[in-house]
């Protein structure tokens, strides 16, 4: 069977369908998410779940890397060096690029626990196939 993920699918994660690919899309999921998250075994059990708490909470730090952004040289221009503030920004930008990534996978991955499957792309085109 040829199993598809799509661009921006987790590359822990299996594709949709294939063997075991539910376990690895929890172990994921847990891994974006506060370590308390683990302790709840109704994430584990319905994984659909899951993934919709996973993706508030991406959504919950992407609105704190927002405001960083938007504070930091205020909150942080008598506290610290002003390079020491760019690169808080520096950083802040990086983990912003980051969570969007995040935030889209577990979307993806939302959707497949909820029964939607991705269609084979044209060899070259970026789709990943097992």
């Amino acid at each position: 069977m040829n199993h598809v993920a799509p661009p921006g699918w987790p590359e822990q994660v299996r594709p949709p369908d294939a063997p075991e690919w539910e376990r690895t899309a929890v172990g994921w999921l847990l891994d974006q998410c506060p370590p308390e998250y683990r302790g709840h075994t109704v994430l584990r059990r319905h994984p659909v779940a899951l993934a919709r708490l996973t993706a508030w909470h991406v959504e919950a730090c992407q609105a704190g890397a927002r405001r960083g952004l938007a504070e930091a040289r205020t909150a942080l221009r008598d506290a610290l060096p002003m390079d020491a503030v760019e690169a808080t920004i520096a950083a802040l930008l990086t983990e912003q690029a980051r969570l969007e990534g995040v935030r889209r996978a577990a979307g993806l991955v939302e959707a497949a626990l909820r029964g939607r499957r991705f269609p084979a792309r044209l060899p070259g085109l970026g789709s990943r196939h097992e």
